[in-house]
């Protein structure tokens, strides 16, 4: 393996353009390319920023061309180049690259779209970090498992955590698709319990012992968790705020510092010069949780465009077997990519 990973994208969507911005932070990556099937200001973005932009097919290369959008080849080609490739295309999309990645032989990342049966290996950094070492592919779990993975697991490792239930009140759409999906003045409860946030953090930790329910709001932005804990033993508030504080990737908020809901959050990003308003921590309200005995509830909003950025950087490091530390990884992260873990006044 060479001194820098070599990393290409697959799909340069909401989550492809992020993860190659966030390889081009770091010092021990080689941003080589990106593919897609589009011909549009989305890929046209790519070229502006000196990324190589690869067509998947032939075809696609031929539309590209056609669009005044200058190809670098084709997807295989762009496979020969690169020691891991995370694939961001859309959901079900991926499961049927595998394949091809394999005949390439290359290390190969996908997103919690897929099936955590497609790679055998669901990934969080700080949970799993290490059983992903030197593996030929994983699978990123979705931004809602991912914030569900850090805050339950931060209670475990304080030996905190009996049996979690959360109810999940998930956007609607991405915002660049609001103009033609989602829903309007209504709320739409999913058809199952546990909605599927619950098991899938189980592939990532079996023992969580976690059942979720959810529905979808007519917002595009950020989801909303609730959460009610029963803790393993007593504990006062500033335990449980010491382990949260502990855990790489959730951030304090104070209702009373303004931030009162997830619009907040998301202006705060961008007054502190986020690229793209992006949030990659949790942002945990500190002065809503609360303890009753043995009870505890508490709240947070997730970034669904930001929040798994990091898993995938440290998903690369992992796989290609360059940072054997999950905390070693977690931290060249963290500090390229600016995260926090408060977000109150004194530091805004």
């Amino acid at each position: 393996m060479p001194t820098k990973v070599r990393v290409g994208v697959n799909g340069y969507g909401v989550i492809g353009k992020r993860v190659a911005d966030a390889v081009r932070a770091q010092p021990d990556m080689e941003m080589v390319g990106v593919s897609d099937v589009i011909a549009d200001y989305r890929v046209k973005t790519a070229i502006a920023l000196d990324i190589p932009v690869y067509a998947v097919t032939a075809e696609h290369a031929r539309q590209m061309t056609a669009a005044n959008i200058p190809v670098a080849g084709v997807l295989p080609q762009l496979l020969e180049a690169v020691d891991v490739v995370v694939d961001c295309t859309p959901a079900k999309i991926g499961a049927a690259n595998l394949d091809l990645y394999r005949e390439h032989r290359v290390k190969a990342i996908f997103q919690g779209g897929e099936k955590h049966a497609l790679t055998g290996h669901s990934f969080v950094a700080h949970a799993n970090y290490a059983t992903a070492v030197g593996r030929a592919a994983t699978r990123v779990v979705s931004c809602n498992t991912t914030a569900t993975v850090r805050t339950l697991t931060a209670l475990k490792d304080a030996a905190l955590l009996a049996k979690a239930r959360g109810v999940l009140i998930r956007r609607a759409t991405d915002p660049w698709e609001s103009d033609h999906s989602g829903i309007m003045n209504t709320i739409l409860p999913e058809s199952r319990i546990p909605s599927h946030q619950g098991p899938d953090a189980q592939t990532v930790d079996p023992d969580l012992d976690v059942v979720t329910m959810a529905a979808k709001g007519s917002h595009t932005q950020n989801h909303l968790h609730f959460w009610t804990v029963e803790l393993a033993r007593r504990a006062g508030r500033d335990e449980i705020l010491e382990a949260l504080r502990a855990m790489p990737r959730i951030a304090l908020v104070r209702a009373a510092d303004g931030i009162v809901a997830p619009n907040s959050t998301i202006e705060l990003m961008r007054d502190i010069g986020r690229p793209r308003g992006d949030m990659y921590e949790v942002a945990l309200w500190e002065d809503i949780l609360t303890v009753e005995g043995t009870e505890l509830f508490y709240t947070y909003t997730v970034d669904n465009q930001a929040i798994v950025i990091p898993e995938n950087i440290d998903a690369i490091r992992a796989l290609s077997g360059t940072v054997t530390e999950a905390a070693d990884s977690i931290r060249r992260t963290d500090e390229t990519l600016g995260v926090r873990q408060d977000f109150g006044s004194k530091v805004v």
